[in-house]
Order: structure tokens, then C-alpha cells, then sequence
């Protein structure tokens, strides 16, 4: 019992804010209310719940049962505020199985501030884009966003602290490229961050260069699953042009890479642009019981640890408090 206090102690220490975050200000639109920037604590920056791969045609909340998804995931989600984490993006986008109202009811139950997204998911051969999506202007594609951002998310009061979109690897396809630019435009209405599913980094950078012509800004953008590429180079050019690298996926299987991969980034002089977090849980709609859902608990076990020992207590809070704050904060 003593070690694990230590433990439970040194994480709470670690996600002590500093003071240069408190004063940047902004706010995050959680699914319980607004919080600011600043009392978001140790952040997990992308994780899922619940998600269903059935496609943006068949997707139904009539495939599952809120009841049971809940008894499956909040064990997990208590277990992560129990071990340091104080909120955790959920990255499940809309026609993926998005719930809002279930995720207000696991923040509530666990203690965890949790943020959901608006956007569409563009990747995997665009199965998950709703037939508008591709009749629609990248102005009418915005528009949807900004009035969830403004109005709440199907029907609800509930606003997105950020936008998830996704595209498929090499050179963005028109449809692609249209979700990018509607995510320029309700950037510009709304100061959400914008999270790209994007596996490598010829689709990150083409997507930069969208947002530049728009006029956004590269710190807008967070490049997820950046751990995917083997070009260093790519991701360090991200960094420089002013990007989020989020390395996710970490797991057991996975720690000495992201380790690797942070240091990298350091010394490189790019932790300032690093985000991380294990693209974990998974509650898989039509699987029984949801599948095996993976836990959120390697970032604050392994990771943590490793880190401190590669770097210093200093980079942890870097990489788990102060970038993820700056991402998410809501400015303008």
C-alpha cells in the first residue's frame, strides 16, 4: 500500500499546472460544461469508449445498450481517474458510434472530465461518411460543425471540445480534401482544434498546406497516429511547421518505440509539439460484450516511469498536462 501511494502521490505531482498555462487562459468544452484550460490536469488526448464499424448506413444506437456499455467501460474509466488522469478525449466521431448523452453519464459516474468532437471521418475508404458528405460543399460540411459547436450535438446541450476528421493515406482524395477545408472554415467560427485520423506524412502535410491557404494556423492541427510514419524527418518538419504529433497507440507491446519516438522529438527541441495517449478502450458494437476492451492504465504504470527516467518529471507534465491544455484550448 505504501508503494502505490508513493505511486498515486508522484503522479499527482507531476500534473501540478504551471503557472505560464494558467495565465495563457481559454477554456474546453467538456460534455458536462465548460472547464478551463488549466484544470484539465493529466490528459488522455485520444481514446474511445464505444465504437461501431458497421458504417455511416447501418450505425444505430438501436445496435447496443447504453446500460451495458456503461457497466463495461466505467470500471476502466474510474481505474484512470484513479491513477492520475483527470480528463480524457473521446475521439469516437460521429456515424462511428458518437453518444454524447452516454458519455455525459460516464463523466458524472467516473469523475472524469470528458471531451467528444464534431467533424466526419473521411479514412477507411470513407465507409463512415454520411451519403451529404459528399453532395455537400466543404462551406455546408462546415456549417453542420460550427451549429454543433454553438447549438450542442443531436439535440442535446452537449458541445464538442474539438474536431475529429480522417482521411485515407497518400495523396488526399476530393472528398478528403474537402473535409480538411471544412474544418479550415469551422475553425475559424468556432477555435476548435482539429484531430486528423492520418497515417502518414504525406497526408499530414498535404493537410497543412490546406489549412495555411485558408489562412489557419499549423497549431490548429493535430496529427494523429504520427507514430505510424518511419520518416523522422516528417515528423519533425510537422513540429517546425508549428503542428501537434500526437503518438498514440501506446500499449505494452508499443512502449519502447514511443519512448524512442519522444525522445526523439526532444532532442530535437520539439516537446513542445508532442502529444500522447493509447488509442485504447474500444467497446466494439456486435462484438459480445463489447469484445475485450483495452484499459487505460499503460500511460500512468509504464509510460510515466519510462519517460521520467529518459527525460526528466518535467517532460511528463509537458506531455501530459501543458501540450494537451494548449491543443484543446478553445480560443477566438
Amino acid at each position: 500500500m505504501h508503494n502505490r501511494r508513493t505511486f498515486l502521490g508522484g503522479l499527482a505531482a507531476l500534473a501540478t499546472v504551471p503557472s505560464t498555462l494558467l495565465a495563457q487562459g481559454g477554456t474546453v468544452a467538456t460534455v458536462t460544461g465548460d472547464v478551463a484550460a488549466g484544470d484539465l490536469g493529466m490528459v488522455l488526448m485520444h481514446e474511445h469508449v464505444m465504437v461501431d464499424f458497421i458504417g455511416a448506413a447501418k450505425v444505430s444506437r438501436s445496435r447496443y445498450d447504453a446500460d451495458e456499455v456503461a457497466r463495461v467501460a466505467l470500471p476502466y474509466l474510474r481505474e484512470a481517474r484513479e491513477l492520475g488522469c483527470r480528463t480524457l478525449v473521446d475521439c469516437t466521431p460521429a456515424f462511428l458510434g458518437r453518444n454524447v448523452a452516454l458519455l455525459q453519464r460516464l463523466s458524472r459516474e467516473s469523475g472524469l472530465h470528458i471531451i467528444s468532437n464534431t467533424g466526419y471521418y473521411g479514412a477507411a475508404g470513407d465507409k463512415h461518411l454520411p451519403l451529404h458528405a459528399f453532395k455537400e460543399s466543404a462551406r455546408d460540411l462546415a456549417q453542420r460543425w460550427i451549429d454543433e459547436a454553438r447549438r450542442g450535438i443531436d439535440g442535446t446541450d452537449i458541445m464538442p471540445g474539438i474536431m475529429k476528421i480522417g482521411v485515407d493515406p497518400g495523396g488526399l482524395s476530393e472528398v478528403d480534401r474537402k473535409l480538411v477545408e471544412a474544418a479550415a472554415i469551422a475553425h475559424k467560427a468556432t477555435g476548435l482544434g482539429i484531430a486528423s485520423h492520418t497515417v502518414d506524412g504525406t497526408a499530414a502535410h498535404q493537410q497543412l498546406d490546406i489549412l495555411d491557404a485558408q489562412g489557419v494556423s499549423a497549431s490548429a492541427f493535430i496529427w494523429v497516429h504520427a507514430q505510424n510514419e518511419t520518416d523522422d524527418a516528417l515528423l519533425k518538419r510537422a513540429a517546425e511547421r508549428g503542428a501537434w504529433v500526437e503518438l498514440d497507440g501506446i500499449g505494452p507491446d508499443s512502449l519502447e518505440r514511443h519512448v524512442q519516438l519522444v525522445q526523439m522529438m526532444a532532442d530535437a527541441g520539439h516537446l513542445g509539439r508532442v502529444l500522447v495517449s493509447h488509442d485504447a478502450g474500444w467497446y466494439h458494437v456486435g462484438e459480445p460484450g463489447g469484445g475485450t476492451f483495452r484499459p487505460f492504465d499503460t500511460m500512468f504504470r509504464r509510460f510515466v516511469p519510462a519517460i521520467t527516467d529518459a527525460l526528466n518529471a518535467a517532460a511528463v507534465t509537458q506531455l501530459l498536462v501543458s501540450n494537451p491544455a494548449a491543443a484543446l484550448a478553445r480560443r477566438g
